[in-house]
């Protein structure tokens, strides 16, 4: 079973979640990435002006119970250009549920 533990502390500070609605979840952390999002024009995007918190939790657990094998859920902050991948963080990692044996 997934642990959405590190899910709930991000989204203390969050400002919004985004799904691409195959496997990419991410928990937003600054507006500037709600606003990436949009533009990136993800499927599904929420900001904390348009649900709850807990909303929120609720949202991200739907969304990774029908999202594919390949899923995950990280948290995205704004950072330098110069390393724009140092902003994210794993909270739920691809292949968290996988067992030693390669099974669910």
């Amino acid at each position: 079973m997934v642990s959405f533990d590190k899910v709930e502390t991000a989204l203390e500070t969050a400002k919004g979640i985004a799904f691409d609605t195959c496997h990419k979840i991410y928990v937003l952390m600054d507006e500037d990435q709600v606003e990436l999002m949009r533009e990136y024009e993800y499927d599904e995007i929420r900001s904390i002006a348009d649900i709850s918190k807990e909303s929120m939790l609720e949202l991200l657990k739907d969304w990774y119970a029908s999202s594919c094998s390949l899923r995950f859920i990280q948290s995205v902050r704004t950072t330098s250009p110069d390393d724009e991948d140092s902003g994210y963080d794993d909270l739920i990692s691809q292949f968290e549920e996988i067992d030693e044996d390669g099974m669910y």
